[in-house]
């Protein structure tokens, strides 16, 4: 009778210290995944979803100026760029500007005060009648990163500096002049697939501005642009 309860603790005793190892926390983080409700919702990840490397990216775009004392200009164009590695391209963009009377300029006389009517503020050579706009621009992309839109659900981004030299055309359109400037700004681009994102750049472009009476004055145009980047090739190496 002894030997049978000796023989029957050896075989109970595995099953115990397995038991007291789940029980004081001793269980591998792998076993845990492998046993836990999360081994079907959370696939494992494999390659890279998005690369510039080596890549050209075709970028059609809006532009919307901000904080205009005479005149709004909203900027039709986009931008074409090659990018030598994963942090660093070069951009040549370019636009063309259709304006309108900004809310903020008034004339006032003595029936009161109303917005200018164009030909008047182009006779006088108000500021910021900008037609054509272009520059080339160093980007350095510095962050990659993701946001998260739910439990299982990110969207990823690269956030990017650039400058460079620019050109800009000016004032009416019987008398178009030109001058050289430059621009800054940061850009977001939102990861949509691996050939396409949305652009999103807050920049500012300054330049010199010669009035009608030939003052010379320092503009800084500050824009918002929205734009769908296309790159090619549309397949990399992961």
């Amino acid at each position: 009778m002894r030997a049978w309860f000796i023989f029957g603790m050896l075989m109970a005793a595995p099953v115990f210290a397995q038991t007291a190892e789940e029980e004081a926390g001793d269980v591998s983080e792998v076993e845990k995944d492998a046993r836990g409700p999360l081994r079907e919702r959370i696939r494992p990840v494999s390659g890279q979803l998005f690369k510039q490397d080596g890549r050209f990216e075709l970028s059609p775009g809006v532009g919307l100026s901000v904080r205009d004392a005479f005149f709004n200009k909203y900027v039709l164009g986009g931008l074409v760029a090659y990018h030598f590695t994963e942090g660093l391209g070069l951009a040549l963009r370019g636009g063309y500007a259709l304006s309108s009377i900004s809310g903020a300029t008034q004339v006032c006389e003595a029936k009161g005060c109303q917005r200018p009517a164009r030909e008047k503020l182009e006779k006088v050579g108000a500021y910021g009648n900008i037609r054509v706009m272009g520059d080339l621009e160093l980007q350095w992309a510095p962050i990659y990163g993701k946001i998260s839109l739910s439990a299982e659900a990110f969207l990823p981004f690269k956030l990017y500096g650039f400058i460079g030299p620019g050109i800009v055309m000016y004032g009416p359109a019987g008398n178009l002049k030109t001058s050289l400037g430059g621009t800054a700004g940061i850009g977001f681009r939102f990861v949509a697939t691996r050939f396409m994102a949305v652009r999103m750049e807050f920049r500012d472009f300054v330049y010199q501005e010669k009035s009608e009476t030939n003052e010379r004055s320092i503009r800084n145009q500050l824009m918002f642009d929205l734009g769908i980047s296309f790159f090619f090739p549309t397949g990399f190496d992961s």
